[in-house]
């Protein structure tokens, strides 16, 4: 065995925590594998991806950096990206295959618009090489979900009945697991060997009135210390401290405060967790608000005092636009770009696919192409069922479908939305026997997310044949004006646009960014059905 190959195993027996995977170094263990078995360090721009994934926790398995976050009334939910540098990410599945947590889930007589996954854990266990995530739901009842691979199959691992808000779940190096949740008073609970039930909790910190509200809990163990990562949301860190076991008792730092951020408009990074590069290296991966696009990731540096605290490395006070490249071993791949072409090839969605809300099954296919036959009569699109939602690429991009609509009925409505809490979108009427091409705005809900305007038609044209293409500009840089435009095509090349700008909004309420949205609703009676063809995600 060759000595490249001796440390790559030592490595891998070295001692792991969430955050900390396997063959991760600690601080002040051995040096990082040769600089030949490196990329070369090509320095990198903020934010890593220009899409919104708040609420992040992030974890290094081997050569592999995974990335998990919030998808409140999404399915399937709890996004895993993937990557390999932490710096170019694709997708690679999600935690939570369904929303099985009630009917709101369904949009059967109730609705679940910014409930349902909120921030949650993702965690590796080296000795059943099993991954693990832990979320509540409700706050009600806490859920894990584990799988061997983060591509799947996940499945309900336990159902527990305490509700671990903002949990950060922690494998310690004997193999016990910890969760650490709350929200100003921070919690330390013990799980049983299997994960199934709580043996302990204890309160082991309250935060002083003159910081106000700490959340979002990360747990980690690194050299022998414990450490809860907290937020003050939105324009804080700090982190707890504890030298005497994973009770505490616990000493307070603040990481940051109002620091200025790397995305112009947007807010201070904040609410992420901390990665250790297989050479030893701390990152600190974060997001900033920046809406109307969401939450988006930003990378910086970390280094530790010589009493064990993490400290953000700055460029001119601030959280740097770019940084040099960590240090990683040759990546065995490309990763998947986050824009192109999607033909619905085969007879999956790909993950990066999610559905407003659980999608009813039955009226929808893949197979060389995306049909969905209506599911729902209605005249609110917010009661919809089995719109088909994208995130939208920052800092502009456009979404472009082909849709064949010749199997529609009167009445149905379909085509493609910038979807919110307030929401515009360009698509198909059919009434009367006549199709029009329309665009559509007014769509809005109040701040308990019932819907308060079903939308009002602004500009329309007789189209005919059968097949249409639809288009959607987004501009989602923090601050005005962020308009969204639509275009519709009868051949594929030549664009029309179709009604005014719409305004999308900026305001933080509804947490997750905007989303293109592809939909088909009747609001007379089931039976019709659309195609789509194509879908292109472009960037200027």
């Amino acid at each position: 065995m060759s000595w490249l190959d001796q440390e790559r195993t030592r490595r891998q027996a070295l001692t792991t925590a969430s955050g900390l995977a396997a063959g991760a170094l600690l601080p002040g263990t051995a040096a990082a594998l040769p600089a030949y078995a490196a990329e070369p360090r090509a320095s990198y721009t903020n934010p890593v991806l220009w899409q919104d994934f708040a609420d992040i926790d992030v974890i290094r398995v081997g050569n592999v950096y995974y990335y998990s976050a919030s998808t409140m009334h999404y399915s399937p939910g709890a996004p895993i990206l993937r990557s390999y540098d932490l710096v170019n990410w694709e997708f690679a599945g999600h935690s939570v295959p369904v929303l099985d947590f009630g009917s709101k889930y369904d949009l059967n007589g109730a609705r679940g618009y910014v409930r349902g996954v909120w921030a949650s854990s993702l965690a590796y266990r080296p000795s059943n090489r099993t991954f693990y995530w832990l979320g509540q739901i409700d706050f009600a009842r806490t859920y894990i979900h584990t799988a061997t691979a983060v591509e799947g199959p996940w499945t309900r691992h336990a159902t527990l009945n305490t509700a671990y808000y903002d949990a950060g779940l922690l494998v310690d190096t004997d193999d016990t697991l910890y969760v650490a949740y709350g929200n100003t008073t921070i919690h330390v609970a013990q799980l049983s060997a299997d994960g199934r039930t709580q043996v302990r909790t204890l309160q082991v910190f309250s935060t002083p009135s003159s910081i106000g509200t700490l959340e979002g809990s990360r747990f980690y163990k690194i050299n022998g210390n414990y450490y809860i990562l907290l937020t003050r949301p939105a324009n804080g860190q700090y982190i707890l401290k504890s030298t005497s076991g994973p009770f505490g008792p616990y000493t307070l730092r603040q990481v940051l405060l109002d620091l200025r951020g790397p995305v112009s408009g947007g807010g201070v990074p904040h609410q992420g967790g901390l990665v250790q590069t297989q050479n030893g290296a701390w990152y600190y991966l974060a997001f900033v608000d920046a809406y109307p696009g969401g939450r988006i990731p930003v990378l910086a540096p970390i280094t530790w005092t010589s009493d064990g605290w993490p400290v953000v490395q700055l460029v001119n006070g601030a959280w740097g636009t770019s940084y040099p490249g960590p240090v990683v071993p040759t990546p065995p791949r490309q990763v998947t770009p986050m824009t192109g072409i999607d033909t619905f090839d085969g007879t999956t969605l790909k993950p990066k696919w999610e559905w407003n809300h659980n999608p009813d099954n039955s009226k929808w296919t893949v197979d060389n192409g995306l049909t969905l036959r209506t599911a729902t009569v209605t005249n609110d699109l917010y009661w919809a069922r089995n719109t088909l939602t994208h995130r939208i690429q920052g800092p502009t991009s456009t979404a472009t479908i082909q849709l064949d609509y010749a199997a529609m009925r009167d009445g149905d409505r379909a085509g493609l939305a910038l979807l919110r809490d307030s929401s515009a979108w360009i698509g198909i009427k059919r009434d009367g026997g006549a199709t029009r091409v329309v665009m559509v705005n007014g769509l809005t809900m109040d701040s308990n997310w019932n819907t308060t305007g079903t939308g009002a038609e602004v500009a329309g044209a007789n189209v005919s044949g059968g097949r249409i293409w639809l288009r959607a500009n987004a501009d989602i840089r923090p601050g005005a004006p962020r308009p969204g435009t639509f275009f519709y095509s009868t051949d594929g090349t030549n664009f029309v646009r179709l009604g005014p700008a719409f305004t999308m909004g900026n305001n933080w309420q509804f947490f997750m960014g905007y989303r293109f949205a592809i939909f088909n609703y009747a609001t007379q009676a089931l039976g019709g059905s659309v195609r789509v063809a194509r879908f292109e995600l472009s960037t200027p």
